[in-house]
C-alpha cells in the first residue's frame, strides 16, 4: 500500500477532476488538454491519480462489467472506474480502497450531475469491497483487464514484438522516470550530478548525456535547468543529435541541418549544444504554438535556430533551395512507445491510425530527402514501437530510393525501466522509452 501524503484539497474533490478528466479522455480528447481545466491547486494531485487510473484502465473496466450489466451514463462510470482503477491492487493503491471508496461516493454526492447517481455507485463499490478478491480473479483471464491496453494493440504488438510484447506492455505499465540531458557544452555530466547531489537531488548517469533522478522534481527546483545547463529528455531521445552527427564531418566543420518536426524542441536544441556557433539548423514544425515553445526551449540553453511554422512536406512554402547537410525527421506517429509518459495514448489510439499515420511518414521521406546533399544523411525517427512506423518505412525507403544506404543504427529500441530483469543486446542500457533509428545516407550520383 503506498498511503499518499495527505492532500491540501479533499480527496473526494481530487477524485471528482480525475472523473472529469476521464471522462474526456473517453471522448478523444488529450490527457493533457483536459488537465488543462484542472485548477492549479489541485493539478499535481489530480494528474498523478489520473495517470494511475489510465494504467489500469482495461481492469477497472472489466470489473465495472462484473458489477453493472449496463454501463452508466459517461461522468458517474468515469468516477465509478476511476475508484476501481485505484483501488483493486491493494499493493498499488495511492490510498486504503475503503477511503478511495467512501471519497468516490462523496464525489459523486457533491457534484449535482451524479447525485442521482450516488447510491448506485455506493452500491457497486461496496459490492466491489466485499467481493474484491471473486472480481478480480473472475476479471483475470480478461486480455483487456490483464495488460491494461486496447486488444487490437496487444495483438499487433504480438506479431511485431513475438519475443517481447509482455515486456513492452509490462514496461507502459509503469511510471516513467524523470531523464535530464546535461549539456556537455557548457559543463560535465559529473560537475552537474555532484551538483545535484549537494542540492540532494540524487540521479543515476544513462545513455551518453543524461542523468536520471531518482525522485522527480519541477524544473524550477532542479540547478543549472534554468541556465540551460540540463533539459528533460528521455534517454532513448537523446540519441537522435548524436547519431545523425557522429561521423559525418568534423564538429569544428560549419554545418547546414533541418529538425524538420522539431517541437517542443528538444532534439534541436541538442543539435545546436553539438555543433559549433557557424553551423545553421532550421526547426520546422507545423503548429505555430508549439513554434513559440521551441523559441523558448532554445532561448534557455541560449542558441538559436531558424524557426518556421510550416508542413515539412509542403517544401515548396518554406525551403530556400540550398540542400542540408543533415536532415532528422522525428515523424508523427502513435506515439506508441511512450506510453509510460503519456498512459492516455493507448486509449486515444485507433488501430486504423497506425496506417493512416504510415502514409503521412512515407511522404515525409518521399518529399524530404531531395533536401540532402549528396554524402549527407537524413535520419529518420518515431516514438513508436510498431514496425509498420519504423522498420517497415526504413524497407519500402530504400527499396524506393537507389542513392539511399541504410547505416548502422539502433532501429527499434523498446521501452525498458529500471527494473527489468534483463537489458537484452539489442536495446539501449538503462532506463528509456520505445522508438525508432533508421540513417540513411545519399549515395552521390554515378
Amino acid at each position: 500500500m503506498s498511503e499518499h501524503k495527505p492532500a491540501s484539497v479533499p480527496l473526494w474533490q481530487q477524485l471528482q477532476a480525475v472523473a472529469q478528466a476521464l471522462a474526456q479522455v473517453r471522448r478523444g480528447v488529450s490527457g493533457t488538454a483536459a488537465l488543462e481545466s484542472v485548477p492549479s491547486a489541485l493539478r499535481p494531485g489530480v494528474q498523478a491519480l489520473l495517470f494511475q487510473a489510465l494504467r489500469q484502465l482495461g481492469r477497472a473496466q472489466a470489473l465495472r462489467a462484473q458489477l453493472a450489466s449496463r454501463a452508466p451514463a459517461p461522468l458517474p462510470d468515469a468516477l465509478l472506474c476511476t475508484a476501481l482503477a485505484l483501488a483493486w491492487d491493494l499493493d498499488n493503491a495511492p490510498y486504503e480502497p475503503h477511503t478511495l471508496v467512501n471519497q468516490a461516493v462523496e464525489a459523486a454526492k457533491k457534484t449535482r450531475s451524479l447525485q442521482m447517481q450516488a447510491n448506485f455507485l455506493n452500491a457497486c463499490l461496496r459490492r466491489f469491497l466485499r467481493e474484491r478478491d471473486a472480481l478480480v480473479r473472475a476479471t483475470d483471464a480478461d486480455v483487456y483487464a490483464q495488460w491494461n491496453h486496447p486488444e487490437w494493440w496487444v495483438k499487433r504488438l504480438q506479431k511485431d514484438h513475438p519475443e517481447h510484447w509482455q515486456d513492452i506492455l509490462r514496461a507502459n505499465n509503469q511510471a516513467a522516470p524523470m531523464t535530464l540531458r546535461v549539456n556537455t557544452a557548457r559543463i560535465s555530466r559529473d560537475a552537474l550530478q555532484t551538483d545535484w547531489e549537494n542540492h540532494g537531488l540524487l540521479s543515476h548517469p544513462v545513455g551518453e548525456q543524461g542523468l536520471l533522478l531518482e525522485q522527480a522534481h519541477a524544473v524550477r527546483d532542479i540547478p543549472g535547468f534554468a541556465e540551460g545547463l540540463c533539459s528533460v529528455q528521455d534517454a532513448a531521445a537523446q540519441c537522435a543529435a548524436q547519431i545523425l552527427l557522429d561521423g559525418l564531418a568534423p564538429l569544428s566543420q560549419p554545418l547546414r541541418i533541418l529538425d524538420a518536426c522539431a517541437a517542443p524542441g528538444g532534439k534541436t536544441a541538442h543539435l545546436l549544444e553539438m555543433l559549433n556557433d557557424k553551423s545553421e539548423v532550421t526547426a520546422l514544425d507545423i503548429d505555430p504554438q508549439r513554434c513559440e515553445r521551441i523559441a523558448q526551449n532554445l532561448q534557455r540553453i541560449g542558441r538559436t535556430a531558424k524557426v518556421i511554422a510550416a508542413d515539412a512536406a509542403l517544401t515548396k512554402t518554406w525551403w530556400d533551395g540550398q540542400l542540408f547537410d543533415a536532415v532528422l525527421l522525428d515523424a508523427p506517429c502513435t506515439a506508441s512507445g511512450i506510453v509510460r509518459r503519456h498512459p492516455d495514448v493507448r486509449w486515444l489510439r485507433r488501430e486504423t491510425d497506425v496506417d493512416k499515420l504510415a502514409v503521412i511518414q512515407k511522404n515525409l521521406l518521399k518529399q524530404l530527402w531531395p533536401l540532402v546533399k549528396p554524402g549527407g544523411r537524413l535520419l529518420y525517427c518515431t516514438c513508436s514501437v510498431f514496425r509498420a512506423e519504423g522498420e517497415n518505412q526504413a524497407k519500402t525507403f530504400v527499396e524506393h530510393n537507389t542513392n539511399a544506404r541504410l547505416l548502422p543504427s539502433l532501429g527499434h529500441l523498446r521501452p525498458q525501466t529500471r527494473t527489468t530483469t534483463a537489458v537484452l543486446t539489442d536495446n539501449l542500457q538503462g532506463d528509456h522509452d520505445g522508438f525508432y533509428y533508421a540513417l540513411f545516407e545519399k549515395l552521390p550520383a554515378p
